[in-house]
């Protein structure tokens, strides 16, 4: 296993652990964890369970849903970001053209 398989491994097995110890199935903190898919996402819903201790499984996923919604944004944020900052190249250095390469 890779180094981050293996951080995945431990993040995943924490998240399930403090699933089950409020109480929960750990096929719930199972799937949390291939939903949330990153160990940073993991440690954010740990600190929500550990600070928090929701005491519905409804809580846990409406916390979880609102992370991967956040992610989701960030990733959203940083595609346009990209797309503004070659938008931006392009109207600066212009398109270029087949005479400027025969130059």
């Amino acid at each position: 296993m890779t180094e981050n398989q293996i951080e995945w491994s431990m993040k995943r097995d924490e998240l399930v652990s403090a699933v089950q110890k409020l109480g929960f199935p750990r096929e719930l903190g199972e799937q949390i964890a291939k939903q949330l898919g990153s160990p940073k996402a993991m440690d954010r819903m740990l600190a929500y369970l550990y600070n928090v201790k929701p005491r519905t499984a409804e809580l846990i996923v409406d916390e979880m849903l609102a992370i991967c919604s956040d992610i989701e944004t960030w990733h959203k944020k940083k595609a346009a970001e990209e797309a503004n900052a070659r938008y931006n190249q392009m109207l600066y250095y212009g398109l270029g053209t087949d005479d400027e390469d025969e130059m």
